[in-house]
């Protein structure tokens, strides 16, 4: 078997205008035996798929969007050396990948089993096991107990097994169930879908997990293809557009044919005054002056939650950048003294070797404005399963917070894009969203756009063309971070089959990204997507720098203003401000998760008065003797009982004077707090 890969060497003339770029094809020699194909449970696949438009598609479509998106998901496993692998963490914070390759299908099955539209479950202990993952409340947050090897994972074999299982059922799902066009939120056939798209989400996520792997543990999967280093013409420079001033709306109509995540839904509307942008998103070149001139170790860039994670993580530059001095990798568990910086890794694993002799005999790319002002030997870069030699002219992949500290360094006015202004620079070729289908580029034949696996990478920032108003990648390649915080668009609704999947987010912690990147497949690049991390996670994520035109007015960003209680910790301060000079207006906004409004000291008071109050009527006992007679009456044994929503624990004491067990269920962090105090004095 070989794969073909592509590679755009510089082959140097006597002149630096005399210089010329080719693209070589190397067959590359894979072995017939891939390492992991155990892991498959169906075909091994390497590319994403269109969405399904669910006003006229198929029972036959959605088998096949479901097999692809499973098929995918499974094939990037294949990209591990071994089983031992699958028990490591490759983040501190995130669990062991095994975690991520049975979490999918456990989603499939308890979506469905809320649907109605599977009666009987596969394995129960599986699907609550894999059905949780974990959402640090900071960096330096201590690792969960099922990341540090004390929690006992299943063997392999066993959640192989149980995909298999799951896959099956729902073929039979598929071909049995009467399909109900259009497929709309209501439709029993919104979980299928549901279930699908959230695959494709975790076919990115882990696409990330295994970049942070250990080079070691990882190997080239066959017909995996990298893009070109660069289209043939350094990007030396990164000019700013202007976009003029305007109003503009956003959020997903809720008739629109495809699938969407609640956040999507709903609608925004601001007026935004005249801005520029930058034509690219920020070059790898680009970063690597801010890397040179110091900006890690300068606070006055940072801002206060970045400089504490900084000082934390102690980076000397993007984290998927390689070099040779032992920079903290953040991997977890039994990783977490590795490094990709060491001189061990930093040899390409890419380049087949007559390209690497060409290059020695050259005595090396010279061209210091190809390879990034003569550094070149400085650093490479670590792509999902190899490391290579730093392609320049892709878009840098960083956090938010090295995105903000990149815009102070290169000017007070400088800054990333608002939510609003990332939606003016779409451009207006798409259309209005009524259009359907065809106003949203996830769903044309030829995108022009690096999104859904087109690459196993990132690309040049010049590899397709601008849009209509002159920006490259607006969809695709990499993520913008944007300046906003995350939160739900007004209108938007909770859905009942997922409705814990965006608002616990809603807190001002969490940062919002645009566009898609590269490994983004079905609708998660979608022109209505919106996809939120903490500001200091990584995902294939960059930015590009804007400023607000002088006398043009402020562009409003949201910033979510509603308290939130953390369980431990109280109430964390937040920042709501702006430099002055970047020509931004806070617009706060209250969060759209209605539970953080319970954290509230009014609010605890209430219960508290409500459980533990006198008054003539005790309303604990009250609804105590109230279960007790209803139990007696259909012959319930006074022997367990949940409580779900116990408040401050009032119901929950009665009930433990009349059953043997009670377990209650706190979904206020607050009461939480209150109920610990209550029993320490005890």
């Amino acid at each position: 078997m070989t794969c073909t890969v592509y590679f755009v060497i510089n082959s140097q003339g006597v002149s630096n205008s005399s210089r010329v770029f080719y693209l070589r094809q190397v067959e590359e020699k894979v072995v017939d035996e891939m390492a992991m194909t155990n892991v498959l449970t169906g075909k091994y696949h390497t590319t994403g798929t269109t969405p399904l438009d669910l006003s006229s598609c198929s029972k036959g479509d959605i088998l096949k969007y479901f097999e692809a998106s499973y098929d995918l998901n499974e094939s990037l496993f294949v990209g591990l050396k071994d089983e031992d692998a699958f028990y490591k963490c490759p983040d501190r914070l995130r669990l062991p990948l095994i975690f991520y390759y049975a979490h999918t299908a456990t989603v499939y099955v308890n979506k469905l089993m809320l649907a109605g539209l599977m009666t009987e479950r596969v394995n129960l202990d599986f699907e609550t096991m894999f059905e949780l993952g974990v959402d640090e409340m900071s960096w330096d947050d201590t690792e969960n107990y099922r990341m540090g090897g004390r929690f006992q994972w299943p063997p392999l074999a066993e959640a192989v097994e149980f995909r298999r299982l799951v896959r099956n059922r729902i073929r039979q799902l598929i071909e049995d169930t009467p399909l109900q066009l259009p497929i709309t939120q209501d439709n029993p056939w919104w979980a299928v879908m549901m279930g699908v798209e959230h695959e494709k989400i975790h076919i990115e996520t882990s696409s990330v997990l295994i970049r942070q792997m250990p080079i070691t543990m990882v190997t080239t999967p066959p017909k995996w293809k990298y893009a070109p280093a660069s289209t043939g013409t350094a990007i030396q420079e990164n000019p700013l557009v202007q976009v003029e001033g305007g109003e503009v709306t956003f959020g997903k109509p809720e008739d629109f044919p495809s699938y969407g995540w609640c956040m999507e839904y709903g609608q925004q509307t601001f007026k935004v005054p005249a801005f520029e942008a930058s034509k690219f998103k920020v070059t790898n070149r680009e970063f690597l002056q801010f890397v040179k001139a110091g900006g890690y170790e300068n606070s006055s860039y940072w801002t206060k939650e970045g400089w504490n994670w900084q000082c934390f993580r102690q980076m000397r530059h993007p984290i998927f950048w390689v070099c040779t001095k032992g920079c903290k990798s953040g991997c977890g568990a039994v990783l977490s003294s590795y490094s990709h910086c060491l001189p061990e890794h930093f040899s390409t694993t890419y380049t087949d070797p007559e390209i690497r002799q060409h290059l020695e005999n050259n005595n090396g790319p010279q061209n210091g404005d190809l390879n990034g002002n003569g550094c070149e030997h400085d650093f490479r870069l670590r792509v999902i399963f190899d490391v290579m030699e730093m392609p320049w002219d892709w878009p840098v992949v960083v956090n938010y917070h090295e995105a903000r500290a990149f815009c102070a360094w290169k000017g007070p006015e400088f800054r990333m894009l608002t939510e609003a202004e990332f939606n003016m620079i779409q451009g207006g070729v798409l259309g209005d969203p009524s259009k359907g289908v065809t106003s949203d580029p996830v769903f044309h034949k030829d995108p022009q756009a690096n999104f859904r696996l087109t690459f196993g990478s990132s690309s040049p920032v010049d590899l397709y063309r601008p849009n209509d108003l002159g920006f490259h990648d607006v969809f695709g390649n990499v993520w913008e971070w944007v300046e906003d915080h995350f939160n739900c668009l007004p209108g938007y609704r909770q859905h009942h089959l997922y409705d814990d999947y965006a608002f616990p987010f809603c807190d001002g912690r969490h940062g919002l990204m645009l566009g898609g990147s590269w490994a983004s497949n079905g609708t998660y690049n979608s022109r209505f997507s919106r996809s939120f991390f903490r500001r200091h996670f990584y995902q294939h994520a960059g930015f590009r720098v804007a400023r607000t035109l002088p006398g043009a007015g402020k562009s409003p960003v949201v910033m979510v203003n509603t308290d939130v209680y953390i369980l431990g910790a109280g109430v964390e301060a937040k920042d709501l401000t702006v430099p002055e000079t970047v020509g931004l207006e806070v617009v706060p906004m209250a969060s759209t998760n209605r539970q953080f409004h319970q954290e509230t000291e009014e609010a605890l008071a209430a219960m508290l008065a409500l459980q533990y109050g006198d008054g003539g009527q005790n309303y604990s006992k009250a609804l105590t003797d109230f279960c007790k007679e209803k139990a007696i009456h259909y012959g319930c044994p006074l022997q367990n009982v949940v409580l779900l929503g116990c408040g401050t624990g009032g119901v929950a004491y009665q009930l433990a004077k009349t059953y043997k067990e009670v377990c209650p269920v706190l979904t206020v962090l607050k009461h939480c707090d209150n109920m610990k105090q209550m029993l320490e004095q005890c």
